[in-house]
């Protein structure tokens, strides 16, 4: 079994909120706020990288578990905005880190990326395969926005959030992970343009496919089915009852969605780790930044049972269930 042992993250300074967006499209604070919970966002400043944020988010992860770079064996980096298409995200932060005697990948599942990192991580502890391990899910979600569309441009915000995993002592760690996928709804949420079914070019940029699309009602009405079936299937293979959780930690995505979760597991809203007022979807960093939030205002003690689940594009929907 593995543990998490530390945790960092990073936001960018720049904030854009609801009445910033009513200048650049046609929307309103009341229309975003009523939709989506979302009060703000931030965005990374010019020339700054993904990596950059990967490695603000790391120092403080190991400063957390009490750790060096040079501990790390493993980086692995869970994103759909890497810095570039090769070579890994990860590689870079292994340099700027100088976690030289780690090998380091990334690992794309969107929204879902960072549970599925998770698992992926789990398992490297539990083969003895890595000792002490740095997971990172990191996005760039504002440089591939249209800003023409409102209903995309208003959801997402960029932040990266770290771990550190170590084998678990006792009884405590990570419990369990689930991953799934239905690549029949890929369209749902996708970026078209960029890979080599389509390759940059001038029509790719003329027809806008080098953004973030999305499928936004019929995404909502599955993720909210998906993600009811998935916490209490979760609970019930670890023989767990929703009502033993001391924490609910979901990908920040839509507060209706967060929210309609919670009411039909009977768990009250105060145990359910909330931030994407403030930062908007992150996607595969949003469950690490909020991890990090809770753990370090106190919210979590030794012993806790904590869930963590995803929804995103693939579609993919993951989880995980905790004993702190």
């Amino acid at each position: 079994m593995s543990r998490i042992t530390g945790t960092g993250s990073f936001v960018p300074a720049k904030i854009i909120d609801n009445f910033d967006l009513e200048k650049k499209v046609d929307t309103s604070d009341e229309w975003i706020t009523e939709r989506t919970g979302i009060k703000a966002r931030r965005t990374l400043a010019t020339g700054q990288t993904n990596s950059d944020m990967c490695l603000e988010a790391s120092k403080r992860a190991l400063q957390s578990a009490g750790l060096k770079a040079k501990d790390i064996d493993l980086i692995i980096v869970a994103t759909m905005s890497g810095d570039m298409p090769m070579p890994s995200t990860a590689a870079i932060l292994q340099s700027k880190l100088g976690a030289k005697n780690a090998a380091a990948f990334d690992i794309n599942a969107a929204c879902s990326g960072f549970l599925y990192g998770l698992s992926v991580a789990d398992k490297f502890i539990r083969t003895g395969a890595s000792q002490k391990l740095l997971l990172i899910g990191s996005e760039v979600n504002s440089r591939f926005l249209d800003w023409k569309d409102r209903t995309t441009c208003v959801l997402f915000g960029d932040g990266a959030g770290a771990v550190v995993l170590e084998p678990a002592k006792g009884k405590r760690g990570i419990l369990s992970t689930h991953l799934h996928t239905d690549g029949n709804m890929w369209d749902f949420i996708c970026l078209p343009g960029g890979g080599s079914q389509l390759p940059p070019s001038s029509k790719s940029i003329r027809d806008r496919m080098h953004f973030i699309k999305m499928r936004g009602n019929e995404t909502f009405k599955i993720a909210v089915r998906t993600l009811e079936k998935l916490a209490l299937s979760t609970l019930k293979h670890n023989n767990v009852k929703p009502s033993e959780l001391a924490m609910l930690i979901p990908h920040q995505a839509n507060l209706r969605i967060i929210a309609a979760t919670a009411s039909r597991l009977n768990i009250p809203m105060d145990r359910v780790a909330v931030n994407l007022d403030k930062y908007g979807n992150t996607s595969s960093a949003s469950i690490p930044i909020a991890l990090d939030e809770v753990v370090k205002a106190g919210r979590i003690k030794d012993g806790d049972y904590v869930l963590l689940e995803a929804f995103g594009s693939g579609l993919t929907w993951a989880s995980a269930l905790i004993k702190w």
